[in-house]
C-alpha cells in the first residue's frame, strides 16, 4: 500500500531533493513550504524564540491535518524548535538530521562540519552533541560557518551558493567533511566532483532511514 508522507520545508529547493531521491519508490509526498519562518529568525530582531515555537506548532498542526503516515521536516530550524506537546501527537515525525547525526557520530576521525545559515548551528550542534552521548561516541568536529551564503540561497542565487559552498570545501584539508542542511546537497556533490573526496550530507542517511522506517516498497520496473 502506498505511504503517505507530508513534508515540512524552509526552501522550496529541498522538494526536488525529496522527490527525486524517492523516486523509485511507492510513495506520496504531500510538500508544505514556508521560508518566511527562517526570514523572520535571521532578519527581525524582535522575533522572539517563543514566538517562533508557536508558529512552528501551528505549522505541525496544520500539516497533520493531510492524513499522512509521516511528517518528515527539512529544515533543521524547525526541528531545534519542536517542543514536546508537538512531537507527542500521533503521526511519526522524522527529522532530517538524525540519520545524519548517526553517520557522523560513528566517525573516529577529525570532522569539519559546513553551515550557511548561522541560525542553525546552536540548535543543531546542541541536539548532535546530545545523540553523541547517549551512543556513548566523543566527537572530534569542527564547525565552519559559510559567511552570507545563506542570504544567496534565499535571494534564489543558487549558483553563487553553491560556488561559496564549494570554495568553503577546497579550504579545508586533512579532515572528513559534511554538510548540515539539505540546501547544502547539490553543492556537496559539485565538491565531490571538484576536488574527489567525499563528502557526507544528510539526504542520503536520511533516505535510508525513511525507507526502513516506513517500509517503503520500490516500484517495479517494467
Amino acid at each position: 500500500m502506498k505511504k503517505r508522507i507530508a513534508c515540512l520545508h524552509a526552501h522550496y529547493l529541498n522538494i526536488t531533493y525529496i522527490d527525486t531521491s524517492f523516486s523509485t519508490y511507492d510513495v506520496e509526498f504531500i510538500h508544505f513550504v514556508d521560508p518566511a519562518l527562517l526570514y523572520h529568525m535571521t532578519s527581525n530582531e524582535h522575533f522572539t524564540v517563543a514566538e517562533a515555537q508557536m508558529k512552528v506548532k501551528e505549522q505541525i498542526k496544520w500539516v497533520t491535518q493531510c492524513h499522512a503516515d509521516a511528517i518528515l521536516i527539512t529544515c533543521t530550524n524547525y526541528i531545534a524548535l519542536l517542543q514536546e506537546e508537538v512531537l507527542s501527537i500521533s503521526v511519526p515525525i522524522i527529522k532530517v538530521d538524525e540519520p545524519y547525526f548517526e553517520a557522523i557520530s560513528r566517525i573516529q576521525q577529525p570532522q569539519t562540519i559546513l553551515f550557511t545559515n548561522p541560525a542553525t548551528v546552536q540548535g543543531t550542534m546542541e541536539r548532535l552533541h546530545h545523540h553523541a552521548d547517549q551512543q556513548q561516541n566523543s566527537l572530534d568536529i569542527e564547525i565552519t560557518v559559510i559567511n552570507a551564503a545563506f542570504e544567496l540561497l534565499m535571494k534564489g542565487q543558487q549558483q553563487a551558493y553553491n560556488q561559496a559552498i564549494l570554495e568553503a570545501v577546497q579550504n579545508i584539508e586533512d579532515r572528513i567533511i559534511s554538510v548540515a542542511q539539505l540546501s547544502m546537497v547539490e553543492a556537496a556533490k559539485q565538491a565531490e566532483y571538484a576536488t574527489a573526496q567525499s563528502i557526507i550530507n544528510p539526504l542520503a542517511p536520511l533516505v535510508d532511514a525513511v525507507v526502513n522506517q516506513l517500509h517503503l516498497e520500490q516500484i517495479a520496473s517494467m
